[in-house]
């Protein structure tokens, strides 16, 4: 399996007859960097970096260290009933979502890439936004405006309408996480809009082909790479994702999982559930790397500078794309929005105490702070393994830290409740003990950033320090440091980002009285106490808007 980081396209190429100096040489100055200095800071390195490694697998070790400790016992848990029930509606739900969320995405990405449609950029722009709203966070808001006691149903009592249809099981879930995960497909194919040969195109309506043809024959073959990669996206989420199928109510693995371990005294078909959970998780990286490995040939084979593609005249067909894009909108930002900020107002006027939103806004900002440097910090010593000094040690140490990406929070949670309940109880349901959850479950996020701002520091620099006296610490501090604090900053904020919307590790590993923003909507969702979660779903949703601008604000800066 490839890993973020060790794919041949970010290897650097470094043929025998270039010259010293030139970027094709950029192994050797590695090489030749990696063997100065003394032993015993490369040593210490390497431990560092490899106990790291081994922490970030610790989670993953023991799961199958329990399921093995279960015995024969473990194919009647896996083969029950149950079991096939929960991995047919995890498969249904995945697909079903992937499937909507491709037929939103594809147009979308045409329309405000390809086309006149008035006010594109805007478009561009509030398509995407739907990426602000955790999956938990939609799910409240849909069960706020449509379930039993929600918005709707208020409005259509004076009317005689007692009961609406059930939003709860697989149509509530599908539809919150569909229209909260299409922007990773939308953006997936608009990419693959704009990076597309024109020429393709225009020759397929030189040989005569309307821009139906065109469209089928052309486009839609060389945008699969685009599609495949958003689908893989999409499927992955809704696979982990536990917020919106425990609100919604709808028995995919996630909450199998968590309902296992709160209600039985023997945890160990939870722990063959995770694993199964992994099991298809790895399957479907494997099958994203696959199919990524035979879809090579897409690319512009036209010499020169890429042109633009002229865009295509909607005409009679602009007032259906306006409504189209302008539902997708509505239905995705606009309406979950009002519904959060009238249980809001709704709340205030009864009442609703604002207190316990902002102790959980002080609990969020602090672990979330806590993970964000925790997780630079032990980004360092790994990232900086890697690129100093590339080797199979090292790259199995960028691996193993990788590989915990593949891993659902509620499957790292579990793993160290039964970890921390029987080797640790010292750090069961501690700070501590939350946290490295967080840097567990975002630790990549952090090391990708770092090791690519590493990569592009040229190792001349840390030796001509050294050359003239500096001792490796100060040249870490004067020299290497500073250069990487691009890279060191939108990590943190990744981490901080993702930290501040994590939910099941907080529920399952967080001090007692320990409650963030997301266990509070959560609990109070669970409890159809919609007003109560009204405040903290919106300082989430500022939180989260205010984040994503600084790191897109600060990538363009950097640009």
């Amino acid at each position: 399996m490839a890993f973020p980081g060790t794919n041949r396209l970010n290897r650097p190429h470094n043929p025998p007859h270039d010259p010293p100096g030139s970027p094709g040489r950029r192994d050797d100055d590695v090489t030749r960097w990696a063997r100065t200095g003394v032993s015993g800071p490369r040593f210490l390195l390497h431990a560092l970096a490899g106990l790291i490694a081994a922490a970030m697998l610790l989670p993953l070790v023991y799961l199958i260290f329990r399921a093995l400790g279960v015995g024969t016992e473990a194919f009647d848990l896996l083969f029950r009933p149950s079991t096939a029930r929960i991995m047919a509606n995890s498969v249904l739900l995945t697909l079903l979502v992937t499937f909507f969320s491709l037929l939103i995405s594809l147009p979308l990405a045409w329309l405000t890439t390809r086309t006149d449609l008035p006010a594109r950029r805007l478009w561009s722009v509030l398509t995407a936004l739907p990426l602000v709203f955790p999956s938990y966070v939609g799910g409240y808001a849909l069960v706020a405006m449509m379930g039993p006691r929600g918005m709707l149903q208020g409005w259509l009592e004076p009317l005689g309408i007692q009961r609406l249809p059930s939003i709860y099981g697989l149509t509530g879930a599908v539809w919150a996480l569909t229209l909260f995960t299409y922007p990773y497909l939308l953006l997936s194919i608009r990419a693959g809009l704009r990076n597309m040969d024109p020429a393709l195109e225009e020759a397929a309506r030189n040989l005569g082909h309307g821009p139906w043809p065109t469209f089928r024959r052309v486009t839609l073959p060389a945008l699969r790479p685009s599609m495949v990669a958003g689908s893989l996206l999409v499927a992955l989420y809704v696979l982990s994702d536990f917020g919106a199928v425990s609100i919604l109510r709808f028995n995919s693995f996630t909450r199998a999982i968590y309902i296992q371990y709160l209600s039985s005294f023997d945890r160990s078909y939870a722990a063959l559930l995770s694993l199964v959970l992994v099991a298809i998780t790895i399957l479907i990286l494997f099958a994203a790397q696959r199919a990524q490995g035979r879809q090579r040939h897409f690319y512009r084979t036209s010499v020169g500078a890429a042109r633009v593609m002229p865009m295509a005249k909607l005409g009679r067909m602009k007032w259906p794309a306006l409504v189209f894009s302008g539902l997708v909108v509505t239905a995705a930002l606009i309406l979950p929005l009002s519904v959060v900020i009238y249980w809001l107002i709704r709340g205030l006027m009864a009442g609703e105490s604002l207190l316990p939103a902002w102790m959980a806004t002080i609990n969020s900002l602090r672990a979330a702070a806590l993970a964000a440097m925790a997780a630079i910090l032990l980004a360092l010593p790994v990232s900086y393994l890697a690129v100093r000094f590339p080797s199979r040690y090292s790259t199995l140490v960028s691996q193993s830290v990788y590989l915990a990406y593949g891993l659902p929070g509620v499957v790292i949670a579990l793993s160290l409740v039964f970890f921390g309940a029987n080797y640790a109880p010292f750090l069961y349901q501690t700070l501590a003990m939350l946290i490295f959850a967080y840097v567990v479950r975002f630790l990549p996020q952090a090391t990708g950033n770092v090791r690519t701002s590493l990569l592009q520091i040229s190792p001349r620099l840390e030796e001509a320090a050294r050359s003239l006296g500096a001792s490796r610490s100060r040249t870490l501090g004067r020299i290497t440091l500073p250069l990487l604090r691009p890279g060191i900053l939108s990590g943190a904020a990744l981490v901080f980002l993702a930290t501040m919307k994590e939910l099941p590790a907080t529920l399952l590993l967080g001090p007692t009285g320990f409650t963030t923003l997301a266990t509070q909507i959560w609990s109070a969702t669970a409890e159809a106490f919609f007003a109560r979660a009204a405040a903290p779903a919106l300082i989430l949703l500022a939180v989260s808007a205010l984040s994503i601008g600084i790191i897109l604000g600060h990538e363009e800066g950097g640009a």
